[in-house]
């Protein structure tokens, strides 16, 4: 809300900016026609009496310039120009420097576990002489090796298929390719197709055929039309950029590729595709505006803030950082939490266990679902584990 905001602020002052500048351009261009049209007459004076001449002309021009009034038309566009820029101004100077400690909160960090956090962060970025250098200054060089050894492999891999070498990452697929099938990846059958178009841009047909045979025929089961596709390439060996599926020799493919496999790779590792710390980060600036705002309004009230379990505002996170299914009351319209859980009835359907104490006085009763016609014991009633 707040970068829309300032994006409307911004193009305000930018209309403002167009608007003036257009009305000197047009000021400017008065005042050069009326002094042209005055040398114009100059040059056609009567040469018995330039000085008369010339005199009356430039009375004329100065009639003429005090009737265009060139500073009174610039000044109101000037005028509103420097006013939205000096709402903008405070706009940014409201939103970009604010007090971002008031929405800190003291809590019990575990610094161990943020040093591998941050370590690993540097690790999956490939920058290993940092995430050395940072284990190092916290006091915990041990963890250095243990934590970028599987990271060191996947950029080698990587930095292979940057040279279009696939032979390090072939030779990981078939070590993997077991856990790889388990968890539904087809990384392997992209892997051995790219291989297959670079045997084909060297325009041997025998050894695409032998490969198709060896590398590529135990997919024909599942993925018969990918198969048939790369087939059909034969018929365009050593001139595959000129036939129907020149597409495969985008340079975009190998980037693709590279991503998968280190989706896959981290997968393998048991870690999410992004760093914890980046979606921490990311999500964090998301979050960090209301909570400002919330703040400015609770001015001197921070021990109560700290003392808070949940976040005292709703807060919309996108769709990126939400990882675990939300419940939402149909009863008292709240969101579910540990110290009220979702509850599922006898009947099928789902309320907050609140709620459910409300309607049936603390489960001294029986109370009718308010979906069906069914009579709930709330005892009977089991917590959701989402």
């Amino acid at each position: 809300m707040e970068l829309s905001t300032i994006k409307d602020a911004f193009d305000r002052v930018t209309k403002k900016q167009k608007l003036s500048s257009s009305k000197s351009q047009e000021v400017i261009d008065q005042i050069r026609q009326e002094i042209e049209s005055a040398l114009g007459k100059m040059q056609s004076v009567n040469n018995t009496d330039h000085e008369l001449g010339y005199k009356t002309v430039l009375n004329e021009l100065k009639a003429s310039l005090l009737k265009i009034a060139p500073l009174s038309q610039m000044e109101s566009s000037q005028k509103e120009l420097n006013l939205a820029l000096s709402k903008y101004g405070k706009l940014l100077e409201k939103y970009f420097n604010p007090d971002i400690s008031k929405a800190y909160r003291n809590i019990d960090t575990d610094i161990h576990t943020l040093n591998q956090i941050i370590a690993n962060h540097f690790y999956r970025q490939g920058l290993f002489d940092i995430g050395d250098h940072f284990l190092s200054v916290v006091g915990e060089p041990e963890s250095a090796v243990i934590m970028k050894s599987p990271f060191l492999e996947m950029y080698q891999i990587l930095q292979a298929m940057q040279n279009q070498n696939l032979e390090p990452a072939l030779n990981w697929a078939a070590t993997n390719s077991d856990k790889l099938a388990q968890s539904g990846s087809d990384i392997v059958l992209k892997l051995h197709s790219m291989q297959f178009v670079k045997i084909l841009q060297k325009g041997s047909k025998d050894e695409a055929l032998h490969y198709v045979r060896t590398y590529l025929s135990p997919f024909a089961s599942t993925h018969l039309a990918d198969i048939q596709k790369l087939m059909a390439c034969l018929l365009w060996i050593g001139k595959l950029d000129q036939s129907p599926y020149h597409a495969l020799l985008s340079p975009s493919n190998w980037d693709r590729l590279s991503e998968e496999l280190k989706r896959q790779f981290c997968n393998l590792l048991g870690q999410s595709y992004n760093s914890p710390l980046s979606v921490t980060v990311a999500a964090g600036v998301q979050v960090l505006p209301p909570l400002l705002k919330f703040m400015n309004v609770m001015t001197g009230k921070k021990q109560e803030w700290q003392s808070m379990n949940q976040l005292p505002v709703p807060v919309e996170l996108d769709h990126e950082f939400q990882y675990h299914s939300i419940f939402v009351c149909p009863v008292s319209k709240e969101q579910a939490t540990e110290d009220n859980p979702p509850m599922l009835m006898s009947c099928g359907h789902v309320l907050c266990k609140q709620s459910i104490l409300k309607m049936s006085k603390n489960s001294t009763k029986l109370f009718k679902c308010p979906y069906c016609p069914f009579d709930i014991d709330a005892a009977l009633c089991r917590q959701l584990y989402f």
